[in-house]
């Protein structure tokens, strides 16, 4: 790392906490889906942070939980103990995002009043707050599609909130990294290796994609079925992937077609990241390269074997959560690879 001043340190240091924190709470919100506690909390209390204090105040939070679908068409013989196991996961979940908010605004406050902040961060810094606002109210749009009729979150706002959440992980490393490391951004037109600049965001594109369809798959439970590896069903392309008309609602709607695509959307990417790997390895003799390019080859080992393994087991929650975290993992070190060559 290189000579900082104090003030950037600091922010890095601050923003480093951030990232941890969202980095727990994206795998929170996983284990949330994994456990289906999702529901149990039944309404906002935006500014509330105490959960039910005593026999009494369990006893009614449960009784408006019993108010809605879920409870009446899939738990009615959920004891109020049953009922506490998920939802301290939901509230873990809420009360960890408004921590965050709170870590982030506080420091950014005191940082901005003794004006710590460097010029152009500061936009950079109030867009993030912003977003993360915006986030946590995506999250309660997400929740109320599962307290009507149909005891499920939407699997689009699902997976809005996981891409949200991802973009604005992304957003905080990549600032992260500018001040961590002393080289400028090059501009693309005047790169040596501009060709290899635009095919790391096109894998980062790709990436996104492959994630986004998990989030199909965690919002159906698509991973459920089809637990064999590499076949479905003892087939390639297995019976009913286009089973639903019109035929555009397959890829989103579809069990069978969710869990192919995402099957395939990894496996591709996973390939095509172990290519760019070696190819980069060979190319490059940068040490910050050298290393990128071996996260890169590294990370995309692991999360395509916790992938097949989560399947091969049908979905257990810590296998889950550890593959979800592994894609977390993949796209940081991804980022940092592209930031590392958005630097020669």
């Amino acid at each position: 790392m290189h000579q900082m001043s104090n003030n950037d340190r600091a922010i890095m240091r601050w923003l480093q906490l951030c990232l941890v924190l969202i980095f727990v709470m994206v795998i929170l919100g996983g284990v949330t889906r994994l456990t289906d506690s999702g529901l149990s909390m039944v309404t906002w209390h935006p500014t509330g942070m105490l959960p039910p204090l005593g026999d009494q105040q369990w006893r009614a939070e449960f009784e408006l939980y019993q108010q809605y679908p879920e409870y009446q068409k899939l738990n009615r013989d959920m004891s109020l103990e049953g009922f506490k196991s998920i939802y301290w996961f939901e509230y873990s979940h809420r009360m960890l995002g408004r921590l965050i908010g709170l870590v982030f605004l506080l420091p950014l406050v005191y940082f901005l009043l003794r004006k710590m902040v460097k010029p152009g961060l500061t936009p950079r810094l109030v867009i993030l707050f912003l977003l993360g606002g915006l986030q946590g109210l995506l999250g309660w749009y997400m929740v109320k599609s599962g307290l009507v009729s149909n005891p499920h979150v939407s699997q689009y706002r699902l997976t809005a909130h996981l891409l949200s959440a991802i973009l604005i992980y992304g957003f905080i490393l990549w600032t992260i990294f500018n001040l961590a490391f002393p080289l400028k951004y090059r501009p693309l037109a005047e790169s040596d290796v501009a060709g290899w600049r635009k095919a790391s965001w096109g894998l980062l594109t790709l990436l996104l994609v492959a994630i986004a369809s998990g989030g199909f798959v965690a919002g159906l439970d698509a991973g459920m079925i089809f637990n064999t590896f590499p076949l479905m069903g003892g087939a390639l392309l297995p019976e009913g992937i286009g089973a639903l008309t019109p035929w555009y609602l397959n890829p989103f709607e579809n069990l069978v077609t969710v869990q192919f695509n995402h099957r395939w959307l990894a496996i591709t990417t996973g390939l095509l990241l172990i290519v760019w790997y070696i190819k980069g390895r060979s190319r490059f003799d940068d040490a910050a390269l050298q290393r990128s390019f071996k996260l890169v080859g590294m990370m995309v080992i692991v999360q395509l074997g916790l992938g097949i393994a989560t399947l091969l087991m049908q979905v257990p929650v810590l296998l889950g959560a550890l593959h979800q975290a592994g894609a977390l993992l993949l796209f940081g070190v991804l980022l940092f690879n592209a930031h590392a060559l958005s630097r020669v």
